[in-house]
């Protein structure tokens, strides 16, 4: 399965969370250390739900870049 994952970088840290899957979240001091992280929270938020008996979602979101003209 492939999950859109939202990556957002902070003032002192980097953090992602992935929308089809609420509370499935990863904060790094890097950015290539928050993706790491991410993809073993996804790892353990699946095994979790598959444990509890409880439905996996299936990967739904998308994301797009929009551009503005500045006000």
């Amino acid at each position: 399965m492939r999950y859109m994952v939202v990556i957002e970088r902070g003032q002192t840290s980097w953090g992602a969370h992935v929308p089809d899957l609420p509370g499935c979240i990863a904060v790094g001091e890097t950015r290539e250390e928050v993706v790491q992280l991410i993809r073993e929270a996804i790892d353990l938020h699946i095994e979790s739900l598959r444990e509890d008996g409880l439905p996996v979602p299936s990967p739904s979101s998308e994301s797009e870049f929009v551009e503005v003209s500045a006000a």
